[in-house]
């Protein structure tokens, strides 16, 4: 992957990246057990529903919440300053690319293997024929929303033939497996490497004056930020609410070669998590958070995201150290502007000076240099 681009008012920091590997063939999976026909037109793809469909909670089922929520309260002095918007840029590279997009789907590449997945974003036309996006590997069908249940189909295999369920990838050095879920996820989000490289920045920068970052890495998923924050010299907290994540996780980091590096592996409730470290005294110089928009915990705990964040970021701000570096927020998938959560972290960080820097990250495609737009960001820099 090429270095991300920051557009309009530049953000500091970033560094060039490499991205993600190579890949060969892992598990077995059987095509005539997970394969799928075509349908009466001769296409696998079958045309999504928008992607921030969801299907409300029931109230019944509310009877879990993350944590009880705190008080907020305002706080004194100047609020931090700001850079809106910032739009960090993913291009496409030899280990990770967006071929095309449009018609409600993106066509990339993974390493060897071409992926068709859903983008409710993608309303204009594709730029490759037909014949581009029938080279497909895999294709995820079935339920649209973001994180709804489908199913993989792949196209090009014959019956009893095999496609490697997990396959390692590569960001940076750093290997890791990437899996086809039924999520339509694959265990990556390759626009998040513009935060990897500035927290990587961050603490490689930190450690040439003999200071140990300490990062919080909430929402940590297959563990990829961890590993670069371990790599780069950092004492890494890494939290889940599924064990599932966590062991894929710690799989990485032993595939990676890092296992010897401090990563404290947690499955926990996010919320409850930081709320015990308030208590206790931790305190972090770097937290990332990439919250969904909606989610359980291990324990049957609910997490709305426009409920439980502005208590979340307040928390986050009581376990910073006195000279803490970033506090990096992704959203994905819900009905806003970065400029609802640009304001929330600029309200929350007040008195504590510093720039407040939101905005969306992006993936460029490689057939038509479109830009496709895949979350929203904020993040508090104290520089």
């Amino acid at each position: 992957m090429k270095a991300p681009k920051g557009k309009g008012k530049k953000p500091t920091g970033g560094k060039e990246q490499r991205g993600f590997g190579r890949a060969k063939h892992d598990e077995p999976r059987s095509a005539a057990k997970h394969g799928s026909k075509p349908d009466d037109k001769g296409s696998f793809f079958k045309k999504p529903r928008p992607q921030f469909a969801k299907t409300p909670v029931k109230p019944a089922e509310e009877k879990h919440i993350a944590a009880p929520l705190r008080e907020i309260k305002a706080y004194e002095g100047e609020r931090p300053g700001e850079r809106t918007p910032v739009i960090l840029e993913t291009e496409p590279s030899d280990d990770y690319a967006l071929l095309d997009s449009g018609d409600g789907l993106k066509l990339e590449q993974y390493g060897p293997y071409r992926i068709v997945r859903p983008e409710g974003q993608a309303i204009w036309l594709p730029s490759l024929p037909k014949s581009e996006w029938d080279k497909a590997d895999a294709v995820f069908t079935g339920n649209t929303d973001e994180e709804g249940m489908g199913r993989w189909a792949f196209p090009k295999l014959q019956p009893g033939q095999t496609l490697g369920e997990t396959w390692p990838m590569q960001h940076d050095g750093i290997s890791f497996h990437g899996r086809f879920t039924s999520f339509r996820h694959v265990g990556v989000f390759p626009e998040q490497a513009a935060h990897w490289s500035y927290m990587d920045e961050l603490i490689r920068n930190a450690a040439k004056s003999g200071r140990t970052v300490k990062v919080l890495n909430l929402f940590g998923y297959t563990g990829v930020a961890s590993l670069v924050a371990a790599r780069a010299g950092a004492e890494v907290t890494h939290v889940d609410a599924s064990k599932k994540a966590i062991v894929w996780a710690r799989e990485n980091q032993e595939m990676a070669g890092l296992s010897e590096k401090p990563i404290r592996w947690i499955c926990e409730d996010a919320m409850k998590f930081v709320q015990r470290e308030e208590r206790r005294g931790s305190f972090y110089d770097i937290i990332l958070l990439d919250p969904p928009a909606y989610g359980r915990g291990p324990n049957g705990e609910v997490w709305q995201l426009f409920e439980h964040l502005p208590a979340m970021v307040d928390t986050c701000r009581s376990i910073l150290t006195p000279n803490a570096l970033a506090v990096i927020l992704t959203a994905y998938s819900i009905r806003a502007s970065f400029f609802a959560i640009h304001e929330l972290v600029r309200d929350r960080f007040t008195g504590l000076g510093g720039m407040v820097e939101s905005g969306e990250l992006i993936l460029r495609e490689r057939s038509a240099k479109r830009a496709l737009s895949t979350s929203m960001f904020s993040r508090w820099v104290a520089k």
